[in-house]
């Protein structure tokens, strides 16, 4: 019984795997064609030699989102693309993004008193 519960499971995750690389591999060749092999946010230029570093973002965060002209898509390094998923994931968790919580809670002002002090001098 464990044994077609396990193939099941298996058959599955197998499908789910080969659907997400089929998808994957079509947008991304389309994208490759379509846009330079440069990092969209770093400037990081690409060869065929580390091509695989090089990944296919969805400004939407929607992978099902990929229309003919490539506006859903901008190439990004792995590391730039790791460090816009963790600020999605951050906005989405808090709302907001580190630099914008630093703004807020901010209370110190360390020039509140320069304007005595200039007009002391006077």
């Amino acid at each position: 019984m464990t044994t077609a519960k396990n193939k099941r499971l298996d058959d599955l995750v197998a499908q789910s795997k080969k659907y997400q690389a089929d998808r994957e591999q079509t947008y991304r060749e389309r994208s490759l064609k379509m846009y330079p092999w440069v990092c969209g946010r770093c400037s990081r230029e690409f060869t065929q030699a580390n091509l695989q570093e090089l990944t296919v973002h969805h400004r939407d965060h929607n992978h099902d989102n990929n229309p003919n002209d490539g506006s859903n898509w901008e190439l990004l390094c792995i590391y730039c693309h790791d460090n816009e998923h963790s600020r999605y994931i951050e906005q989405v968790r808090y709302g907001t993004t580190g630099a914008d919580t630093a703004k807020t809670t901010t209370t110190h002002n360390p020039f509140s008193a320069l304007g005595n002090l200039l007009k002391s001098k006077d």
